[in-house]
């Protein structure tokens, strides 16, 4: 297999988990308060001074939208953290499924979107099979459609969210693990991957540049020449040259938006990886310090530091995920 590619898949579980709890910290000062040492794997701590789930509403149709099982409960009430049951070195919700669209992949040897539309349906449908209190918009409208009868592969939505980009380098390592000769990614695969959850331009664009990256890096390039080769359509060598100069939240605040919104998310990831192109931990933890949708950003950050560079031991050895991927990849 190709070890970048796979490396890949764990810097962007290594991310999530650094970012997991100070994920949709928009008051940077709470963030700083509340968690004064960001520089290991970290427990969430109630309250959450950015917490909507107090204005957040989710009623199934029926038992086949149940996917809030015994975190209902916690839906309307204030400073209830969004990942308060996860231990340090957990990983949120989108990724756990991108764990599980990896383990699938490799264990059958061969992509099947229908088999995982039934896997995905299966584990947001089992209580227990996640602890995670949030479940993102774009979860519950998928359900809320499914229960109406329609067929799976219809569910999805239009979406702008970053979080949409989460099983690229699970994809990516999955299909280089099932297919060693492969001269590169399958584009087309993994825009039509995206789009059985995520419609629209924006996911697709980004899905397609974020496959582009990774690949380039996975077959030798340079994470600031990919990033100048293949993300021409969000930002430039120039521009990001010239934002490294200012302090990330200059940048990741107010010349771009710490929320999830493409195209805005995925060019304040790669602002983040190209200033931190030689130092795995240093990018993981600005982007975490950054607040709003760090976790997701942290597709982007962990996937292509991790696949420039080798992982640091200590990341990988308090990784909860690490024993559910494949073992040669922590190799």
């Amino acid at each position: 297999m190709n070890d970048r590619l796979q490396r890949a898949m764990l810097g962007a579980l290594v991310s999530d988990a650094v970012c997991m709890p100070v994920h949709w910290y928009y008051d940077t000062a709470a963030l700083d308060r509340d968690y004064p040492d960001l520089d290991s794997y970290q427990a969430p701590k109630n309250p959450h001074p950015d917490s909507i789930l107090w204005r957040s509403k989710y009623k199934p149709r029926n038992k086949d939208a149940d996917i809030l099982h015994d975190q209902a409960k916690f839906w309307g009430q204030r400073g209830i953290h969004y990942h308060q049951f996860l231990a340090p070195g957990d990983n949120t919700l989108n990724y756990r499924l991108g764990l599980e669209l990896y383990r699938s992949v490799t264990k059958s040897g061969v992509y099947d979107p229908e088999e995982w539309l039934n896997l995905y349906i299966d584990c947001m449908r089992t209580p227990g099979w996640h602890k995670d209190t949030y479940v993102e918009e774009y979860h519950r409208a998928f359900f809320d459609n499914f229960a109406q009868g329609r067929d799976a592969k219809d569910c999805g939505i239009k979406d702008i969210h970053i979080g949409g980009l989460t099983p690229v380098p699970f994809l990516l390592a999955a299909l280089d693990a099932i297919d060693t000769q492969s001269a590169g990614p399958d584009l087309d695969l993994v825009e039509s991957h995206l789009a059985l959850t995520h419609h629209g331009a924006p996911i697709a664009n980004a899905g397609r540049a974020l496959a582009k990256l990774i690949a380039a890096i996975a077959n030798g390039a340079l994470l600031r020449d990919a990033i100048a080769e293949h993300a021409t359509d969000f930002t430039s060598a120039e521009q990001l040259s010239s934002w490294s100069d200012f302090d990330d939240r200059m940048v990741v605040g107010r010349q771009l938006t710490p929320a999830c919104y493409l195209p805005d998310s995925f060019t304040a990831s790669l602002y983040l990886a190209w200033k931190y192109h030689d130092d795995f931990t240093s990018a993981i933890i600005a982007n975490a310090r950054c607040g709003g949708d760090n976790a997701h950003r942290g597709v982007v950050v962990g996937a292509l530091l991790g696949a420039a560079q080798k992982i640091p031991d200590h990341w990988l050895s308090g990784l909860a995920a690490l024993d559910e991927a494949n073992p040669l990849v922590a190799q």
